[in-house]
């Protein structure tokens, strides 16, 4: 089985970042820059949390905030997951499945090295050609991908 490690050797090394007190409409254009559904907000070394295309449509458009004046810090998720680079993709799985999220952060102890979506998980699935998936929460993970979710990220 793939572990969080060999996922993030296979991605580009991060570079959509966003600092938590850039305000909204900076965030939607470093989204549309970096062309990915979310950024990982840090604040100098310190991952803060997502902002996500989720935040944005859930908790500024839907309740008639202004992209303007609303910061990230205000709409960010906060308090993701977190997986070792040791861990294997069914654990990743596992833990989206169970939190009903969408995003894990990847940490190598305590530094944080990327981030596993489930964009990633549902794409290891595909590429599988070996039965080693628990049907179970393949069909939640793939349930959390399709449905909307009142979690956010």
């Amino acid at each position: 089985m793939k572990t969080v490690k060999e996922i993030l050797e296979n991605k580009p090394s991060p570079n959509n970042f966003i600092h938590s007190g850039s305000r909204v409409l900076q965030a939607l254009n470093r989204l549309v820059d970096v062309n990915l559904s979310y950024l990982i907000v840090k604040d100098g070394d310190e991952v803060k949390g997502i902002f996500s295309e989720r935040d944005y449509t859930r908790k500024m458009i839907l309740k008639g905030r202004s992209s303007f004046d609303t910061t990230v810090k205000e709409i960010m998720s906060v308090d993701l997951p977190e997986v070792q680079i040791n861990d294997a993709v069914e654990t990743c799985m596992e833990l989206l499945a169970s939190q009903g999220r969408r995003y894990l952060f990847a940490m190598d102890g305590k530094k944080f090295v990327g981030v596993i979506t489930i964009h990633d998980l549902l794409r290891e699935i595909l590429l599988s050609k070996e039965d080693v998936f628990n049907k179970k929460v393949t069909g939640a993970l793939i349930d959390i991908n399709e449905q909307p979710s009142s979690t956010g990220s």
